[in-house]
């Protein structure tokens, strides 16, 4: 399977792919990375791994101008699903439309808590006890779509908010890779606001990562 992925930013998560993209047992391939920011530093973790890159900005477009230039970019890579890698953009129509069900993203809690921005910073604001990371489909909203796997992480009396978002993190790359996995092994069954996920019987619904 062939998978782009579109990053704003240092690119943890898709490092996190690219690596998962080499190992022995791959199930998939990153095809492409586009950014939407000339100088994120994804694009060379891309470069080093010899996976292509395009800077695709978004200047003087409008929001489906761009999504579609950004749709055209990804179909003439041949990509099969889409990976949105801290994205700083909402995807829009022309995307979702030429990969229906097929985009996925990760984000640093366990939603529906806390959508949006400043996740983990939320996360701390309203005391919860237990946090976390979530990758799930995309669809019109922000945030909203089907949940298809989280990651718990409790959150510490003593946690800053660096050490909290370190922990988060160290499960988005974890489940994210998970994910696409079960996506290039056709795993994934979509039933309204459901994903299930076709696995082996004593999987695991979730990693808990303290």
């Amino acid at each position: 399977m062939r998978v782009g992925v579109a990053i704003s930013g240092s690119g943890s998560n898709l490092q996190a792919l690219l690596d998962a993209a080499r190992a022995p047992d791959a199930v998939f391939k990153v095809a492409v990375v586009v950014s939407d920011r000339a100088r994120a530093f994804g694009l060379q973790r891309a470069a080093d791994a010899g996976v292509p890159t395009v800077y695709l900005p978004g200047a003087g477009q409008s929001r489906d101008a761009y999504d579609a230039a950004l749709a055209d970019c990804f179909r003439a890579h041949q990509v099969d699903w889409v990976c949105l890698a801290g994205f700083m953009r909402i995807v829009g129509a022309p995307v979702l439309a030429a990969f229906p069900q097929r985009v996925l993203n990760v984000h640093p809690s366990l939603l529906p808590a806390f959508p949006g921005l400043d996740a983990a910073k939320q996360a701390l604001e309203h005391g919860v006890r237990v946090t976390g990371a979530t990758v799930h489909l995309v669809d019109a909203g922000m945030d909203t779509g089907p949940i298809v796997v989280q990651g718990a992480v409790p959150v510490r009396q003593d946690d800053t908010l660096a050490s909290l978002q370190q922990r988060i993190h160290t499960v988005e790359h974890q489940i994210y890779p998970l994910a696409v996995r079960w996506a290039a092994e056709d795993r994934l069954r979509i039933e309204g606001r459901r994903v299930h996920v076709d696995l082996p019987a004593g999987t695991p619904p979730a990693l808990l990562v303290t």
